[in-house]
């Protein structure tokens, strides 16, 4: 899979001044362009798109302190349709416009080209099991709101203080399934996964039927559920799961992501400050 990868960075190297589809991406990588997103997300540490504008600013730069086309040409060239949102994107990257820098000669900053090698340090193995689940839904409350990576996430910790104990009660009693009591869902996240970009988040229990009307319910189709088990520091053990799923399980192991929502089933210590969790991610067989 790593190897693929990097092939489809290859790719993108070749083509900065092109239009780059994700789908030519995740066919030369052999997988989908949904699975491809998060599996570059997850290594590299950025979503795909930002990557890809940083690596076009980088080598645009060096066009422009070369001086040999005009920063129109050089923008057109990046695929921008203007001087002046060429010159914004430069600015927000380099911390400086394009004119400036031919003038001066200034220090431009550098995206470097990423690949990615597997670090296997067998301290420790990652609990999983796959369960194929038949058709089942979450019921209890939603909001929408944004996407954290590391550290408590404000606006969810800010939901759930508002959801009432009576509601709550409620919603619990629903819980038929696994993974039982009340979980943390996160779905129709943005394929770009950028920090700050918003997802639908659930404050709920998994069961058989729909909930009454005055609770959000989402359906979810019948698959395979890959579910990996952590124990550690809350909120970062959790966290820094997601991340190894992603960099560390997908690439040794005959699966890939598939669309749907992500469960997470949590038991705090007394202290708040430890936590036991599961975490559900829809998957699927890998071909290929």
């Amino acid at each position: 899979m790593l190897e693929r990868l990097n092939q489809a960075l290859d790719h993108i190297e070749t083509h900065l001044d092109e239009e780059i589809e994700v789908s030519e991406l995740a066919r030369i990588a052999v997988t989908s362009e949904y699975h491809f997103r998060r599996m570059f997300s997850a290594l590299a540490g950025m979503p795909l798109s930002e990557y890809v504008r940083r690596r076009r600013l980088t080598v645009a730069g060096a066009d422009v302190l070369a001086g040999e086309r005009t920063l129109l040409e050089i923008a057109v060239r990046y695929g921008y349709t203007s001087g002046e949102g060429f010159a914004r994107a430069f600015r927000a990257v380099h911390g400086v416009g394009p004119g400036e820098a031919r003038r001066t000669g200034a220090a431009l900053h550098s995206q470097p080209r990423i690949s990615f090698r597997l670090i296997v340090e067998g301290s420790s193995t990652m609990r999983y099991r796959v369960v194929d689940k038949e058709p089942f839904c979450v019921v209890g409350r939603k909001a929408r709101v944004p996407l954290v990576h590391e550290g408590m996430n404000p606006a969810i910790a800010a939901f759930i203080r508002s959801i009432d104990q009576e509601t709550l009660a409620r919603v619990t009693a629903l819980s038929d399934q696994e993974p039982r009591g009340i979980v943390a869902v996160s779905d129709a996240l943005d394929p770009s996964r950028a920090e700050g970009t918003e997802l639908d988040y659930y404050h709920a229990v998994v069961t058989r039927s729909p909930g009454p009307e005055d609770l959000d319910t989402l359906r979810v189709p019948e698959g395979a559920w890959a579910v990996f088990e952590s124990s550690g520091p809350f909120p970062q053990a959790l966290q820094h799961l997601w991340r190894d799923v992603f960099t560390q399980w997908f690439p040794s192991n005959p699966y890939r992501s598939r669309p749907g929502p992500e469960i997470l089933s949590t038991r705090l210590s007394q202290d708040g400050t430890q936590a036991d969790a599961e975490l559900w991610i829809p998957v699927e067989r890998a071909t290929g």
